[in-house]
């Protein structure tokens, strides 16, 4: 597996939009063997018959026993292999290069394999308690670019702050919350767009939870090596005068959230509650 990560981060690394291209489709290649799966017997009479296998998808379950993905996520343990930090690094560059759309699709792959990275490696989260990462995330939804950028940069951000307090912490530093609500207050702002902002919303004024999910690997239940640490985000997060200390940082009520976001929507968030309540689009976690 390191051989063909090896592969993949060196044309992540390139110049070249076909390279990074060609670096992206690798790396989705990679998840892809780890995600999907056909049974043998399936694959062995396809092969003969000359058809392609069926393969079906795992859930997340069934992904602990498999050995590609442990051996995929001890990889991720340390800053060599992590392909989180390889996409941000490729993200980062793709909109510092600018353009007039030509790297549009590869920023929409980047995200979207940002957001299967993190899912698969929730560990990996950690590199969003840095503001750089934070506020690269916090650019690509601003109106300069486009509906589709926006909106699938609005899904990774919800996966960054999935049962990752610190980091939704670091958001509320960086004036994320004033970025969102200047988004979704505008004129200007696509359907879709706001659609997804409304679903942002949503799942901002669930209640926090700390992230068990990370504090063990499939391979041991000692808390892993992250692959980068920055103390801005937790330091921060240490200062907060209400909410409750977890190992994940400070978790903050669902009153404090409504107040920090009814400084920037006055009169919105009370309707958001309410829905919440009324239709439960997280499992009731409200109730």
């Amino acid at each position: 597996m390191e051989s063909l990560l090896s592969l993949a981060f060196d044309n992540l690394s390139a110049f070249e939009p076909a390279k990074i291209k060609k670096g992206l489709k690798q790396v989705e290649g990679l998840l892809a063997q780890i995600c999907l799966s056909g049974p043998a017997k399936r694959e062995q009479d396809a092969a003969a018959a000359g058809e392609q296998a069926q393969l079906q998808r795992k859930g997340l379950g069934d992904l602990a026993g498999d050995p590609a993905f442990r051996e995929f996520f001890k990889l991720q343990e340390g800053f060599e292999w992590n392909v989180a930090q390889r996409l941000l690094t490729t993200l980062d560059f793709l909109v510092a290069r600018g353009g007039e759309g030509q790297y549009d699709l590869l920023i929409l792959n980047a995200l979207d394999l940002i957001q299967g990275v993190l899912l698969l490696h929730p560990p990996s989260k950690v590199l969003f308690s840095r503001a750089a990462h934070m506020n690269l995330l916090l650019d690509l939804i601003e109106p300069v670019n486009t509906p589709a950028i926006q909106c699938a940069t609005i899904i990774t951000l919800v996966v960054a702050l999935l049962d990752s307090p610190a980091n939704v912490r670091v958001f509320e530093r960086l004036d994320g919350l004033l970025t969102v609500a200047s988004l979704f207050k505008s004129r200007e702002t696509g359907r879709e767009v706001k659609f997804r902002l409304t679903e942002f919303l949503y799942f901002y004024l669930t209640p926090e939870a700390p992230p068990a999910s990370m504090a063990s690997s499939p391979t041991s239940s000692s808390t892993p090596t992250s692959p980068t640490r920055d103390r801005a985000g937790s330091d921060t997060a240490s200062q907060q005068s209400s909410g409750s200390k977890t190992n994940g940082g400070v978790t903050l009520s669902v009153d404090v959230k409504k107040r920090k976001l009814d400084q920037h929507l006055p009169g919105v968030v009370d309707a958001l509650l309410r829905d919440l309540d009324r239709y439960k689009p997280f499992g009731g976690v409200l109730s």
